[in-house]
């Protein structure tokens, strides 16, 4: 779990998309957002999802390096948003127990 941790620490973004996930991230609902990002009918569990959310993101980036056409800011700042979310529920759990 702490490597994961670690993978969304060490995320190096535009501080421009970082203050705009961090605007969202309070408002964040799994159970609104993941469906739709991740395209999954039962919930996974936050490890898992904070995978496949950076994978995602991890695309997006590539896109917006590249200057992509189809590169969505919208998008990306809903997955990290969404990474963030899942990282703090992440923390919680390992906190807790």
């Amino acid at each position: 779990m702490l490597d994961i941790l670690g993978l969304v620490g060490s995320l190096r973004r535009p501080q421009l998309l970082v203050r705009a996930a961090r605007f969202g991230v309070d408002d964040y609902s799994r159970s609104a957002t993941l469906p739709r990002l991740l395209h999954c009918v039962a919930m996974p569990r936050s490890g898992p999802a904070i995978m496949r959310l950076l994978d995602i993101e991890a695309d997006l980036n590539d896109r917006r390096v590249a200057q992509a056409a189809d590169y969505s800011v919208a998008r990306h700042v809903e997955v990290l948003i969404a990474v963030m979310g899942e990282a703090r529920l992440l923390r919680a759990i390992t906190r807790d127990g």
